[in-house]
């Protein structure tokens, strides 16, 4: 129960956030927002709402492609299963940490071992970021000189790109040096067990090389199937088009005069909203996302960015969420009597989420690779 607690903690988090953030954003406009959607036709509010479903499940074509080198007949059904679970558990995690936890679970739960499992996660994010960073720089290139001028809060997207930049350099780099990274963890360990509070330095080497040794196995093992690769980038490519023109097609909804020559403008704009969200730890990046939406968006929508902005959040965050919630319960009832399932023989009477952190603590014991996978690809 205390588990349970610290979830539906985070879930009114998000929610109580997110109100203060809207509360803001609308206050001056309320009413044109609202006469904004009452607007709207049935068929654009359908599609608008469906829109985050939609790049959820593109992003399930990736597990599929994946999943099909661990597990004959992967199908896609599963691979999409694994998207939308993850996205629920990164949804209500600080920092999207839960997200990964939850999608090996599932994997492991659909055949593949936590090893494997593990592997294709990192494959996935090694793919994913590569490709969100190549896709992000070009529009940064293209509009980074008009924005940069508008905002000073632009700045704030710019060093969380920045950080993206980091992250991927570094991964390269242990994978080409990864002797040279052992040896600068092994010297910043010593330091540390200096202090008292920290006194598990062997423990905290030995996942730290096993670690490494799996991240640069898997490097190499991925750099030999480049079918595989252009496969995953492309649906990347599709996902992240998809994710970062919502807030288009949302204005058009509604009836904000965008035009087609302001649709690059509008996926660079929301890159940046993608980019500023590195900094906000928070479950959902909650509050920050929707500050930083508006800041960004105002100048182009107006009066009418807090209705784009409230729809846009509702589908690209709380109903894939809510569907991977769902998801989630359906497919732990499904697999409870399942062989894999033998050490829960009494999760019938047990909640999702407790199932899921009994099996937390289990994973990442035997897998701690899995705890260092932190992905910035769930949609903000």
């Amino acid at each position: 129960m205390k588990l349970n607690k610290k979830y539906l903690f985070n879930i009114v988090l998000i929610l109580a956030l997110t109100f203060v953030a809207m509360y803001f954003a609308l206050k001056d406009d309320y009413k044109l927002a609202m006469q904004a959607l009452e607007r709207m036709n049935t068929f654009n509010m359908i599609l608008v709402l469906s829109w985050g479903l939609l790049f959820t499940m593109v992003w399930g074509i990736s597990y599929q492609i994946l999943g099909a080198k661990y597990k004959k007949n992967y199908s896609l059904l599963e691979g999409i299963n694994v998207a939308f679970i993850g996205n629920f558990f990164a949804g209500i995690t600080p920092s999207s940490t839960g997200g990964q936890i939850g999608q090996i679970y599932v994997l492991k739960k659909q055949g593949i071992s936590y090893s494997d499992g593990a592997s294709l996660l990192w494959a996935d994010f090694i793919i994913y970021q590569t490709t969100m960073m190549i896709y992000v720089t070009i529009l940064f290139a293209l509009r980074f000189t008009h924005y940069v001028n508008l905002s000073a809060w632009f700045w704030i997207v710019f060093a969380g790109y920045l950080m993206n930049v980091v992250v991927i350099v570094i991964l390269y780099t242990i994978a080409i040096f990864p002797v040279f990274y052992l040896r600068l963890i092994d010297k910043l360990l010593n330091v540390v067990s200096r202090f008292k509070f920290f006194k598990k330095r062997e423990a905290a080497l030995v996942k730290t090389k096993d670690t490494i040794t799996r991240f640069t196995k898997e490097i190499k093992h991925l750099s030999q199937d480049r079918v595989l690769i252009v496969k995953c980038m492309l649906v990347n490519i599709v996902r992240l088009s998809l994710h970062f023109s919502l807030p288009y097609f949302v204005a058009r909804g509604i009836g904000i005069d965008v035009h087609l020559n302001q649709f690059v403008d509008v996926m660079a704009l929301s890159s940046f909203v993608t980019m500023a969200n590195s900094f906000i730890p928070l479950p959902g990046a909650s509050g920050g996302t929707e500050v930083v939406f508006s800041l960004l968006f105002r100048g182009m929508f107006g009066a009418l960015t807090g209705a784009v902005l409230l729809l846009w959040r509702i589908s690209s965050y709380y109903i894939p969420m809510i569907a991977g919630a769902l998801i989630f319960i359906v497919f732990k009832n499904r697999h409870d009597h399942q062989p894999d399932s033998e050490d829960h023989q009494d999760s019938d009477q047990e909640d999702p989420v407790e199932l899921l952190v009994e099996d937390q603590a289990v994973i990442k014991e035997e897998i701690p690779i899995v705890s260092s996978i932190k992905k910035a690809e769930q949609p903000a």
